[in-house]
């Protein structure tokens, strides 16, 4: 037996057997952003993701935290950091792998040809999967699949 095996008999219950989650769902999820216009630009203007609020980083003096709407009452938030060197982005052990946001199957189609005419790299798999690096080298993933969904296999 695999340590994944292992690790799934050991941990994993059917739905029917899991107890019910302590959290009401992800309230955001906050990366960094290098100019705060250019990811307005980007997530509003090219993936339509309405910018919600735009304010100060208590944290931070100087920085702003600002929030876009992902659906369901989710938020993608960033945060800019002037004057910080934070150097480029990095895929590093504990860190962000990338984001998955769940986004209508015919929208999906629509954004795929939006990244295409924007000249964004990208690559699609599963033909419901979008990967692409926002403007600070983040890597997102549009997936057509609804939530609690992935590649057509229930994980919720």
């Amino acid at each position: 037996m695999t340590t994944r095996e292992q690790l799934r008999t050991k941990y994993l219950k059917k739905a029917t057997d899991r107890p019910a989650t302590t959290a009401r769902g992800l309230h955001h999820t906050a990366l960094i952003s290098s100019d705060v216009e250019t990811t307005i630009n980007f997530y509003q203007g090219l993936l339509g993701f309405p910018l919600t609020e735009l304010i100060e980083n208590r944290d931070y003096e100087g920085s702003s935290h600002f929030f876009f709407d992902i659906g369901n009452g989710n938020l993608l938030a960033f945060f800019d950091f002037p004057g910080l060197d934070v150097g480029p982005y990095q895929e590093v052990l504990g860190g962000l792998h990338h984001v998955a946001i769940s986004v209508d199957p015919v929208k999906w189609d629509e954004l795929v040809a939006r990244l295409t005419a924007a000249g964004v790299d990208h690559v699609v798999h599963s033909e419901v999967s979008v990967y692409f690096t926002d403007p600070d080298g983040a890597r997102i993933e549009l997936i057509a699949d609804p939530l609690g969904e992935m590649y057509g296999e229930r994980v919720l």
